[in-house]
This record gives C-alpha cells, sequence and structure tokens, in this order.
C-alpha cells in the first residue's frame, strides 16, 4: 500500500534515551527542559528571533486572532485546510472568502481590496502547499486599510522568502508540527511574530494567561506542547536536512515520470527557497481525475484530493463567488510524498496514471 504520506520517525532508540531522562526528572509538560531545547533549536534552525511551541497548528491559528484582538470579517482564502475557515469562525469573527489566483493557488492580491469593507479586521492568507503567497502586495494593502495580516504557513517548514525565513512575515505567522508535515513533533504547531510584546502575550495565552501560579495577564488556553512530543521534535530536526534535499530528489524524479502527463502544476513564487513538501497536479477535468483516482486506488495506491471541497461550501459560512477555488478544488490531487517513498514506487505511480490518460 502506498499512501499520500507516512510520517519519518527518528531511530527508537534515541527516543527510548530520551525517554529515560524524561522519567527521570517526571516533568512531562507545562513547558518542561526538552521543549525549551526545542524552541532554542528551532529558532537558530529557522533563523527567527522568536517562537512557540504549541499543541497544534489550530490553536496556533486561534491564539493569534485573539491575541491581535480581531473583531468582525476577516478575509480570507477558500482554498486550504478548514482549519484556516474554523478558527475565524471559532473565534466569533466572519470569514470572508476571496477568490485564488489559478497559477499560484494562493489567494489573490488583486481581489482583495474590493472584499474589504468598514467590518474588516484581518488578512488570514495560506502559503498553499509551501508557495508563498504574495507577501508584498498583501503587506502594501494590509498597511493602507490598517489591517492585521495572519499568514497560515502549516506547509511552510524550510522555506525561505527573499532570503529570510517565511515565518517572519505577517503581524503572526502559524505553522503545524503534525506527523503528516516535513518536520512534526507528532502534534504539535507554533507561533512566530518578530514583535516581542505580541509573543509575551501570547505566551501567556497558550497557558491558561498565568502570569504566576496565582496572578493571570489574560484569557487563555491550554497550547501547551509536551515533553513526549517536543523529544520527537528534537530528534527530527537532527533529520531534517536529509528529508528536505529527499523531498528535492522525489519532485525530480516525478516530474522526469510524468512529463507526458497532461496535467498543470503550481507556480512556486520566484523570490522564494522552496521545501517541495507536496506534489500536487491539476487535471483538465473532474473527471479524468476521478478516473485515474479509482485507477490508482485499485493498485493500492492512495493520493488526496488536496483540498476538496473548496472551504466556500461549507454550511456554516457565508456564500461568496470563487470560481476559480471551485474549479480548481475539483481536479487538484496530491501525489504520494515522504521520505521512504522509492523511486519504483513513483515509476509505478506515474505509469498508471499515464495509461489511464491515454486510454
Amino acid at each position: 500500500m502506498i499512501n499520500v504520506t507516512k510520517p519519518f520517525l527518528p531511530p527508537l532508540d534515541d527516543y527510548i534515551s530520551l525517554l529515560q531522562d524524561i522519567w527521570e526528572r517526571n516533568w512531562l509538560t507545562n513547558n518542561g527542559p526538552v521543549l525549551n531545547e526545542l524552541e532554542l533549536k528551532l529558532k537558530e534552525y529557522l533563523k527567527v528571533p522568536h517562537i512557540l511551541v504549541l499543541s497544534n497548528g489550530t490553536i496556533a491559528l486561534q491564539i493569534a486572532i485573539k491575541a491581535l484582538d480581531l473583531k468582525g470579517e476577516i478575509i480570507t482564502t477558500p482554498f486550504s485546510y478548514i482549519a484556516s475557515t474554523s478558527s475565524i469562525a471559532w473565534e466569533n469573527c466572519k470569514p470572508v472568502f476571496v477568490d485564488i489566483d489559478e497559477s499560484t493557488l494562493n489567494i489573490n492580491p488583486e481581489l482583495i481590496e474590493a472584499a474589504i469593507t468598514d467590518k474588516t479586521s484581518a488578512i488570514l492568507a495560506t502559503h498553499v502547499f509551501g508557495n508563498p503567497c504574495d507577501i508584498y502586495k498583501i503587506q502594501s494593502i494590509a498597511k493602507k486599510h490598517k489591517l492585521s495580516v495572519i499568514y497560515d504557513a502549516s506547509h511552510c517548514f524550510g522555506v525561505s522568502y527573499e532570503n529570510e525565513s517565511v515565518f517572519l512575515y505577517g503581524d503572526v505567522s502559524t505553522t503545524s508540527f503534525h506527523s503528516t508535515k516535513l518536520f512534526h513533533t507528532v502534534e504539535g504547531g507554533a507561533l512566530f511574530s518578530v514583535d516581542p510584546d505580541l509573543i509575551k502575550r501570547m505566551a501567556y495565552m497558550r497557558n491558561f494567561g498565568h502570569k504566576t501560579y496565582e496572578e493571570f495577564e489574560c484569557v487563555g488556553i491550554n497550547g501547551k506542547n509536551s515533553e513526549l512530543h517536543a523529544a520527537i521534535g528534537l530528534l527530527n530536526l537532527k533529520y531534517i536536512d536529509s528529508i528536505l534535499e529527499t523531498r528535492k530528489e522525489q519532485h525530480t524524479l516525478y516530474n522526469d515520470a510524468l512529463e507526458p502527463l497532461k496535467v498543470k502544476r503550481p507556480v512556486i513564487n520566484k523570490n522564494c527557497k522552496w521545501n517541495f513538501s507536496y506534489y500536487p497536479i491539476i487535471f483538465d477535468t473532474e473527471e479524468l481525475l476521478l478516473k485515474s483516482l479509482k485507477d490508482l486506488n485499485e493498485n493500492w495506491i492512495y493520493p488526496r484530493r488536496y483540498f476538496y471541497p473548496s472551504l466556500s461550501t461549507l454550511e456554516y459560512v457565508d456564500k461568496y463567488e470563487v470560481p476559480i477555488c471551485d474549479s480548481i478544488s475539483k481536479r487538484i490531487m496530491c501525489l504520494p510524498l515522504y521520505h521512504t517513498l522509492k523511486k519504483q514506487d513513483i515509476d509505478f505511480i506515474a505509469r498508471i496514471l499515464l495509461r489511464t490518460q491515454n486510454y
């Protein structure tokens, strides 16, 4: 069976060694020494001034919205994982969808200003598949209209924009360390900001608002990660360069094997160093996608229709006209991609896709 992804796991003996230390300390959570070491090493690796490691990427989005004190409407993309939209709704704000760019699959900045009203408080944009948005244009719009900017950078570990970590952009950037991601802590996520006061506020928020055991700075939530998860992160970080290089090689193998296939791929932002985190292909029709998916499944290969359906179809959001997203979401598929995927697996997947398209 070839699934769309498999988590990378470090050597078990190395994890057991860290677990023995955790057992001896009997400090399992509440910002323990392993978590603190992980945050320091991530800051160094990513070259960011501040990072808060959390229990997951959805909590990161929710804390970002709360910390920025956002109200009313938040302009966002309908082409993302549901967490970006559900977090807006969860915080009692209204998601306002703007259609995507057909080539990059990111929110189309040319359409943002038309969606701004006197109730708009922010833009929440997703760097889809780790492909950075048009950051400078979004920032210009936000500055003009005095809006906050949050980037859902869940796919962006290792991505740089203009030779800096993509996590440095926006008022807040969030990411996911879920086990499906390039870098993971099994479950986890993180918050980034260059504003030290905002980081301090969000740090309180991830721990119930505690200032001391008896004093509370603000309303908070339990967003902490555990020592057991942080230990996986510490070990996985040792292998991240190899993981990134392998992904790049696998992309080349896919590109070569699928060269005759009549599909499109997202156009990657020319100002970035990409992490090759996903391998999406866009078919000409949904019918061809479904036929290809059926043939792959019959051979125990399980890609994912990622992202499908369009978030504009959710029952708890207002309806907006997003024809490009509606079309792309029906025709896009992410092919299997993970560290141990072999060349023969990629060749097998390619042969099935080419055979399907030729019949």
